[in-house]
């Protein structure tokens, strides 16, 4: 290995979150935008071992919002493949199983949170656009650097799959077979959208500041905004209708038990009208009728001041007056909530301006003509009920493609179910394995020993 190797990244706190990982550093990397950097960090793990001829290699390609940690995201995927009959996909007994880090990921390759040498300081929005052709290549200079000569198999799902599609290009000496799961060849103006809008929210949270905040003091707002947005692309309206409904959250005093007559009116309007409303002003309480916001004098709307003229502190049951909250709704936020102690708001944006470029046709010809240029054997993975990238559309592509398989996984559970749908995708990708000799010849192969594993995976994510 000539690269050199380091196991922390003190000014990236987010990198800690992927335990055990290590970080290649590349002296020195272009971009196809012609910028270049220096002592580029490319955090990645490994799991098996490379064998003697260096072609039991399978790429793992991680989602947005995932680091190189697999175990924690797709353990239901992890165990022993056979020649024949059901299995594991990702057997690391077999196969030398690598994830890497993808440039403008919060958890350990070069980002916004890299240190600038120029500066003495983190890049922050200054950091050059990375794209999924650049990750590609990167990679490919880390591979050659663990020794690999060639890949068995690249798998990866969403994000992760438009980032198989750019690695088909390597040819198929090099890369062997293809498992692209829920995702497109090419971003449609429709998926470009939705991300556009989500940048919008974090645009619009004061605290941003043109992407030169403090980590200290995040734009969590905005973000909050952000990945509620996404979260309504990854499910589906059926699936929260049969998991929510109408069903409203038990709260410490319900509202049917507090005694609403002994709030003024306006108070109680006031905390409904603003139910979910994190940083609302705080107004002082008071059970006085003849003190609620009745006059137009009184309404800070209209008078220009930031609080009504009442008297009197909290310490009425107008304080502990809590208006009902719909199920649906409290799930929103805590997967907001859960996202934003694990990820940063520049890195959100470089990754969804990655996957707003993604198209395999640019500088390459005509869309329609590169994808049947791409000779490997293809397994497209698509969810029926995928409202992010539809069934017809990555049908259609299949269809394009020269030497491919269309897998139709059940589920109403949406973009979520390359996810939720762990023994369909599963079975899926073991079968279309099973079919092929390279990888037959790399299952006869004598199994390597796999270390113990530390304990339970699996539960720093939720969705995609």
């Amino acid at each position: 290995m000539l690269f050199e190797r380091r196991t922390t990244q003190p000014e990236n706190p987010f990198s800690r979150l992927a335990p055990e990982q290590t970080i290649a550093i590349i002296p020195k990397f272009t971009f196809e935008s012609g910028f270049t950097i220096r002592d580029v960090p490319v955090a990645y793990k490994t799991w098996g071992v490379l064998n003697k001829t260096a072609d039991n290699c399978m790429i793992i390609c991680h989602p947005l919002s995932r680091s190189v940690d697999v175990e924690d995201w797709w353990d239901n995927l992890m165990g022993t493949c056979e020649l024949e009959g059901k299995g594991k996909a990702i057997d690391e007994t077999k196969f030398f199983v690598v994830c890497m880090n993808v440039m403008g990921s919060p958890y350990g390759s070069a980002s916004s949170l890299m240190m600038n040498p120029e500066t003495g300081a983190p890049y922050g929005p200054e950091f050059p656009q990375a794209t999924v052709r650049d990750d590609c290549r990167l990679h490919k200079m880390l591979l050659d650097d663990l020794g690999v000569k060639s890949v068995a198999i690249c798998i990866g799902g969403s994000m992760a799959g438009m980032q198989v599609y750019e690695w088909a290009f390597y040819g198929q000496d090099y890369i062997k077979l293809l498992v692209p799961i829920s995702a497109p060849a090419k971003s449609s103006a429709w998926s470009m959208s939705w991300t556009e809008s989500q940048r919008q929210s974090i645009f619009t949270d004061p605290k941003y500041k043109d992407g030169y905040y403090s980590l200290d003091s995040p734009p969590l707002q905005g973000m909050i905004a952000a990945r509620m947005t996404a979260m309504l692309t990854y499910r589906t309206r059926v699936s929260y209708e049969r998991r929510f409904g109408r069903a409203v959250m038990d709260t410490p005093t319900p509202s049917s038990q507090q005694d609403i007559s002994a709030i003024p009116p306006a108070v109680v309007h006031r905390h409904a009208h603003n139910e979910g409303h994190r940083h609302i002003k705080k107004y002082p309480d008071t059970a006085s009728a003849s003190t609620c916001l009745q006059t137009p004098d009184q309404s800070p709307l209209v008078s220009g001041t930031n609080t009504p003229t009442v008297g009197a502190a909290e310490s009425t049951p107008a304080s502990t007056y809590q208006p009902p909250v719909y199920s649906a709704h409290s799930y929103l936020r805590y997967q907001a909530d859960k996202f934003n102690e694990r990820f940063d708001a520049n890195c959100y944006i470089a990754l969804s301006r990655k996957m707003d470029g993604h198209d395999v046709s640019k500088g390459r010809g005509d869309y329609e003509d590169v994808v049947r240029n791409i000779k490997q054997p293809t397994l497209v993975v698509a969810i029926e009920s995928d409202v992010l990238f539809p069934f017809y559309e990555l049908e259609a592509l299949s269809k394009l493609l020269p030497d491919s398989e269309l897998v139709r996984v059940k589920s109403d559970e949406g973009h979520d179910g390359l996810l939720l749908e762990y023994e369909q995708v599963n079975d899926a990708i073991v079968a279309f394995m099973q079919k092929h000799d390279h990888i037959q010849e790399i299952l006869r192969q004598e199994p390597v020993p796999i270390p113990e594993k530390k304990g339970p995976r699996g539960s720093m994510f939720a969705s995609w």
